[in-house]
């Protein structure tokens, strides 16, 4: 059986949290996207395949672009403005990485939005050269899904381990109250209360 999956969601109070929440959901996608491929061999495009297909298409469709905006306009700017040379490598690495990820989700979600809809029964070997999204872009195989998952596990130990402690300390109290109502504010959530001095 492939169920959905279900988080406690952090506060955006407390955005870093937030974040580190966000990369637990993204794990937990994954693991699912990695079991729905090994479902279909067995099961092909039964109701728990499609279930667990719309799940990936609705978080990697809605919650990462979020997820990854937060990044670019929030923690990259604070570490690059550190100046130090090993962290501004480590932050285009990832703003590499989305960039890869983007893509690679776009060839992904044309052979999920089938398997949803019940037309694809197993994930393809190879490349759909002769098929594609609908917006041109080929659909993947399974290098594809596997790159993908790859991509992410190290782009989240990268962030976890080295960027965010560094924008941890790099954001002051005021910055990071705005990156809260940002977060909030685009998402169409209510902005955190303001925190009182005691």
């Amino acid at each position: 059986m492939l169920p959905g999956f279900h988080s406690p969601a952090a506060s955006f109070d407390q955005p870093f949290e937030m974040l580190e929440a966000c990369h637990d959901r993204v794990e937990r996608t994954l693991r699912l996207l990695d079991k729905l491929v090994r479902h279909l061999d067995e099961h092909g495009a039964d109701a728990a395949a499609r279930s667990a297909a719309r799940d990936v298409l609705r978080y990697f469709d809605q919650a990462a672009p979020h997820h990854h905006a937060d990044e670019e306009r929030h923690v990259f700017p604070a570490v690059l403005r550190s100046g130090d040379p090993s962290l501004r490598a480590a932050v285009q690495r990832l703003q590499a990485d989305h960039h890869a990820m983007e893509a690679l989700w776009a060839r992904l979600r044309g052979v999920l939005q089938d398997v949803a809809e019940g037309r694809c029964q197993r994930w393809p070997d190879a490349d759909r050269a002769d098929d594609d999204t609908g917006a041109g872009v080929p659909a993947a195989g399974r290098s594809e899904v596997e790159a993908f998952l790859a991509l992410y596990e190290q782009h989240i130990a990268l962030e976890e381990g080295q960027v965010f402690p560094a924008a941890r300390a790099a954001i002051d109290a005021d910055s990071l109250a705005a990156m809260s109502g940002d977060m909030a504010a685009r998402r169409g959530a209510a902005p955190p209360a303001p925190s009182r001095a005691d």
